[in-house]
């Protein structure tokens, strides 16, 4: 049998990435994404780095003197970087017998057989930015952790041209000594304090550690990272992605909310997202929890509630799901304060049809067919295309996304047109 060889594939600043595909002038140029409601910096162009931004940094402290130095910012486009994630996945499938998505910019791929892995991931490189756009590394390595640490090394060392191969043991000999511990795939900020305090600050001195006390230090998962880092394989791929044990939707208002009729609309505008996610997975939940505050440290008098839904059998139903919200915010309302985040979290989901329902209730297949329609509308015509009326059409409370580009390759009203 061939000896396993793994790469992980990585987009290179991924959400700015996606911007610069379609906006050419943001090449060369300092950018940086920001989160919902344009708060805090969640990705940075190595233009952007280069002027000391940090991750996290909040958009209205930097703001002046980001602007000031040229930097770019935009609203976190998610429709956007999904679509792109997606269209760089079925490149990756063209190089890969088996490719897990680990997150929206990475990917496992398994690139057992091959007889120059090297050169397939140079190839595959080129081709996922000669067809997507989207530059990438790549490292590869007999384990996950060894591709991880070798698509580390990918980034950060330019000599090594965007692909890095820890297949090899002299390869990992020479270059893992060169890697901190704390940079280690898996090693938190706890576990590299407890490792440092006793010498170990490379990925090579991880590796040189008797794996019981590795296990005995950081949990069973210090002892696979030593044995990974050696090149014996203690986790393969995930082909079948787990089930979700629980799905949250929450968002700050683009401004504080004061009057009852807003927050109830805002909170159906977010069951109605998170329905939407219930039903694309099959599940359904009995159990949700909704929930609104004020800001911490706000002038006023702060305020912060939370309660149950009464969802008497696991629903996907989003007007159903509606219904029960309301009930809660209702119930929970207080005026004089100037809410500024709400959200609603299920739990227990099971796979929808799967669990008893109420055996004096009669099956409502309208309803079932109301929602398959509903997510047909908005999978062709773009989220939002059809709401239910509760969840209001004008949103005066929604997310601040003052510098959103343009969803470029989801509808076809802002798809940009090449002219002569």
């Amino acid at each position: 049998m061939s000896r396993r060889v793994f790469a992980l594939s990585d987009g290179n600043s991924f959400y700015c990435s996606c911007e610069r595909v379609f906006d050419p002038a943001l090449e060369g140029r300092p950018v940086i994404v920001l989160s919902n409601n344009d708060g805090c910096a969640i990705a940075r162009t190595p233009e952007a780095k280069a002027l000391g931004i940090q991750m996290g940094d909040p958009w209205f402290k930097i703001r002046d003197q980001a602007t000031a130095a040229g930097v770019l910012a935009r609203s976190s486009n998610y429709v956007l970087y999904g679509d792109m994630s997606r269209r760089v996945n079925d490149v990756y499938r063209r190089y890969a017998r088996d490719v897990e998505i680990y997150s929206i910019d990475e990917s496992f791929l398994d690139f057992t057989g091959d007889a120059d892995p090297a050169s397939q991931a140079r190839d595959m490189r080129a081709t996922v930015r000669r067809w997507t756009g989207i530059p990438t590394c790549v490292g590869l390595g007999p384990t996950r952790t060894l591709a991880k640490v070798a698509n580390h090394l990918a980034k950060k060392r330019p000599e090594l041209a965007g692909v890095c191969d820890l297949t090899e043991p002299t390869w990992q000999d020479a270059l893992l000594p060169t890697v901190e511990v704390a940079d280690v795939w898996g090693v938190g900020r706890a576990s590299a304090a407890k490792l440092t305090a006793i010498g170990v600050t490379t990925a090579a001195d991880l590796r040189a550690m008797d794996p019981r006390a590795a296990r005995g230090l950081l949990t069973v998962t210090g002892e696979r990272l030593v044995l990974e880092l050696r090149g014996i394989l203690c986790q393969d791929l995930e082909l079948t992605p787990p089930t979700r044990k629980g799905i949250a939707v929450t968002r700050m208002f683009g401004r504080p909310i004061t009057d009852l009729d807003e927050l109830l609309e805002a909170v159906a505008s977010y069951v109605a997202r998170a329905g939407e996610k219930l039903r694309q997975h099959g599940l359904a939940s009995a159990d949700m929890t909704v929930f609104f505050h004020t800001r911490a440290h706000a002038a006023g008098p702060p305020r912060s509630v939370s309660g149950r839904a009464a969802l008497w059998t696991p629903s996907s139903d989003t007007t159903e799901m509606i219904a029960a919200a309301t009930v809660v915010v209702r119930r929970l309302w207080a005026p004089g304060f100037r809410y500024a985040k709400a959200g609603v979290m299920l739990d227990d989901l099971v796979r929808a049809g799967s669990a008893t329902g109420d055996l004096l209730a009669k099956a409502d297949l309208r309803r079932e067919q109301l929602m398959a329609a509903l997510d047909q509308v908005n999978r062709r015509h773009g989220r939002g295309a059809l709401v239910p009326a509760r969840a209001g059409l004008t949103k005066r409370w929604s997310t601040k996304a003052d510098m959103r580009s343009p969803a470029y390759t989801t509808r076809l009203s802002e798809t940009p047109i090449a002219r002569a």
